[in-house]
């Protein structure tokens, strides 16, 4: 089961801590970030002042016995409660988040704060475009052969279809708009609500509940 990212996040969720031993907050555009002296704008991909990346400094973080900086959790990351009923449901070895700061995650990947989308309506410093270059994560092994269910908006099935390539398993795309998405690789299923914000919260609770099927 993949769910996409959401952008609220939880307040008390841990940072890694820059050089300077302010908090990193990941974004897409750091030039374009708010001037501010207490927060280091950083994307997961730049250098650290020891020529490795953020990206790397995190799988190492993640290697360690303990967790001194508070960082939550994938599935615990994100403040809507369908994450934790997700995880509940399916168990967190069968759950993964497609982050668009970080790319396809266990749910249990400790994961620090970030503020990157691909919504075209967020700030331009959170906006990742289809053509930046991230060294996504991608977590889930190819060898499963249970279908990968994605529940997320259109502008994230792209990442979902480049993350999820090579997977044994049939890959199923939630939609719900008039029109499926234009792709061939994957088994397109419309979920029918009227709701448009978050519409995959609902497909969610019905998988949870089994009033929705998968098309298996």
């Amino acid at each position: 089961m993949v769910i996409q990212c959401a952008a609220t996040k939880q307040p008390e969720a841990g940072h890694l801590i820059g050089e300077d031993g302010n908090p990193i907050l990941f974004v897409a555009r750091p030039d374009h970030a708010p001037k501010t002296k207490d927060i280091l704008y950083q994307r997961p991909d730049d250098l650290a002042l020891d020529g490795r990346t953020w990206r790397a400094h995190l799988l190492d973080y993640n290697r360690r016995s303990h967790n001194p900086l508070g960082i939550l959790p994938a599935w615990q990351l994100y403040r809507p409660p369908v994450y934790g009923e997700l995880a509940d449901a399916f168990g967190l070895e069968n759950l993964f988040i497609l982050s668009a700061g970080w790319g396809l995650l266990a749910a249990g990947f400790l994961t620090p704060q970030y503020d990157i989308t691909f919504t075209n309506q967020a700030d331009i410093h959170k906006r990742r475009s289809r053509r930046d270059r991230f060294a996504d994560f991608r977590m889930p092994p190819d060898d499963r052969e249970q279908p990968v269910v994605f529940l997320g908006g259109r502008d994230y099935v792209g990442l979902f279809r480049a993350l999820t390539r090579g997977s044994a398993g049939k890959r199923i795309v939630f939609y719900n708009s008039a029109n499926a998405p234009d792709v061939t690789d994957c088994r397109c299923v419309r979920f029918k609500t009227t709701t448009r914000t978050n519409w995959h919260y609902e497909c969610a609770r019905a998988l949870i509940d089994g009033t929705l099927d998968l098309p298996l």
